[in-house]
Formats: C-alpha cells, structure tokens, sequence
C-alpha cells in the first residue's frame, strides 16, 4: 500500500517554465517579459497551472493579472 502510494507522487511534479511573452500594460505599453508558469504535471502531461508570474525590468517579481496578453 505504501509503495504504490509512493510511485503515484512521484508520477505528481511542480514544474516551472519560463519563456518570453509580449505584454501589455496600461502603465507602460508594450512589453517583452519573461513568465514564470508553475503548473503540475502527471506523467510529465501538464494539467493545472497554479501560478504565473513575470519578472520586470527592474527586477521586481509581480503577478500577471494586471497584463494582458497582446497579439
């Protein structure tokens, strides 16, 4: 019983992906930002993103919710 319960969490990660993203934001326009995604993984297979977040040019780690994302 303890050992299949060990083998489903180790099928059951926290990931986290960065990439670039164009943003934009009523404050400063256009922008290029990298984006952090947390999302948890079965299998390696992606199902629920729990957090993103992208970091600004100053250094400053903010949330998504007030960029949008732009065409």
């Amino acid at each position: 019983m303890l050992e299949s319960i060990l083998y489903i969490m180790k099928l059951i990660r926290v990931r986290r992906r960065t990439k670039q993203e164009k943003r934009f934001s009523n404050d400063m326009g256009m922008l290029n930002a990298k984006v952090t995604y947390v999302t948890k993984t079965f299998a390696n297979i992606p199902y629920k993103t729990l957090h993103k977040y992208r970091e600004t040019y100053y250094g400053k780690v903010k949330d998504c919710q007030d960029c949008v994302i732009s065409n």
